[in-house]
């Protein structure tokens, strides 16, 4: 999903190249029609611009997507193109984003929606929406995201040793809809508190080694409430460079709403940010999730819940508990480009005294990053985990 420098400018010399006009006079010394510029218009400095083809025009979108537009009252992005990771193969992404104010003052931050369709050549297809709207004066912030997704995926049980069991590398298909919304009243010293709501429908289909799933339900739905906690001095949530988030997300399903599976869950996250240089960003995320009572297998939290440890397939480890830690040094290099290099250790477990040196999964790597819109990044992430690699794409940061 990106358009990299160097294609950019090499298109925009062949653009260059292919349509400047060199003006030859006939015996009369009148310029020829194939440039259709007069000679007193020439003098006039009056010269029409060559009609830009289809590749031009892109190249000049891509080239002003990132000057500030904050006075506009919602300034609309699009962005699309092919990617690749190792659970969806190759596809092809589409994403509409916009960023806007519910009122124009120094008070409040900028709010932003994101619809998206992605689909690959396996099968999968995903479309969706998410955002964060902020109202006036940031009082209160409303964080939504909801999709339905077709997923052909890997599966290889629950727990540490099923995930790192090569032999257990099984098929399957996963449908998936789910919606989230938390609202969050803003409270002093930084403090954001408030409920949340969420529902989930999954179903595994064409389960190649269907013993895997231990006797699980394969088709769940999950209805459930609960309430979150943070501090947030951040200066910017998707992309910052300096501040801290402290939350607490407590969520509960139980069975007097409907759920077959009654289980609750606890998620909390830390992270920091510091601009070590003016182009230098140093940034830090622990990160820990428990399920407990009886929560369905699609509930379960993964290592790779959240982006931050890459490396690994999606899902491949997933238990009642997860933990994981990971620091990241962002370097602005030139222009609109950037790199990142990351380094960390994460796990899954069912209980603490399973946690031991043989069970940690490093997750280390490089990653790029084009400057599509001010303080918002395209990102392309090269991961190394234990006997494992991944790329991924993706918009904003990891954390």
């Amino acid at each position: 999903m990106k358009l990299s420098e160097s294609l950019r400018t090499l298109l925009t010399a062949s653009l260059l190249g292919s349509s400047a006009c060199v003006a030859s006079a006939d015996n009369d010394g009148v310029p020829a029609d194939s440039c259709n510029v007069s000679v007193a218009d020439s003098i006039a400095g009056k010269v029409a611009k060559p009609r830009r083809n289809i590749v031009g025009k892109i190249i000049d979108y891509f080239s002003q997507t990132n000057i500030d537009k904050s006075e506009k009252k919602f300034d609309i992005s699009v962005i699309g193109g092919p990617s690749y990771s190792a659970s969806t193969s190759f596809e092809i992404a589409g994403l509409v984003s916009g960023l806007y104010k519910s009122r124009y003052d120094s008070l409040t931050p900028r709010s932003d929606i994101s619809i998206y369709a992605e689909g690959s050549v396996t099968g999968f297809y995903n479309f969706g929406i998410r955002g964060n709207h902020i109202f006036p004066a940031d009082r209160m912030r409303i964080v939504y995201d909801g999709n339905f997704c077709h997923f052909p995926l890997k599966f290889w049980g629950i727990g540490y040793d099923n995930g790192f069991n090569k032999a257990n590398e099984s098929k399957y298909t996963l449908l998936e809809s789910a919606a989230t919304m938390q609202f969050l009243w803003k409270l002093p010293h930084d403090i954001f508190l408030g409920p949340s709501v969420n529902f989930n429908y999954q179903k595994a289909t064409k389960m190649q080694r269907p013993e895997l799933w231990d006797g699980l339900a394969t088709e769940v739905f999950s209805y459930g409430m609960g309430i979150v906690f943070s501090i947030d001095t951040r200066d910017l949530a998707s992309n910052a460079s300096n501040g801290y988030y402290v939350g607490l997300h407590q969520q509960f399903f139980p069975g007097f709403i409907g759920n077959r599976h009654a289980f609750s869950m606890t998620e909390v996250s830390m992270m920091y940010y510091r601009q070590l240089w003016s182009s230098g960003v140093l940034a830090a995320r622990l990160h820990g999730a428990g399920a407990y009572g009886n929560p369905p297998w699609g509930m379960l939290p993964t290592l790779d819940k959240g982006n931050a440890v890459r490396g690994y397939y999606e899902g491949r480890y997933r238990d009642k508990n997860e933990a994981d830690i990971v620091v990241e040094l962002r370097q602005h290099v030139w222009r609109r480009n950037g790199i990142v290099v990351w380094g960390g250790v994460g796990t899954v477990f069912s209980r603490f005294n399973q946690i031991g040196w043989d069970t940690l999964l490093p997750t280390y790597g490089i990653g790029y990053r084009w400057e599509f819109k001010k303080k918002v990044n395209v990102r392309v992430d090269f991961g190394l985990g234990k006997d494992s690699y991944a790329i991924s794409f993706g918009i904003n940061e990891a954390f």
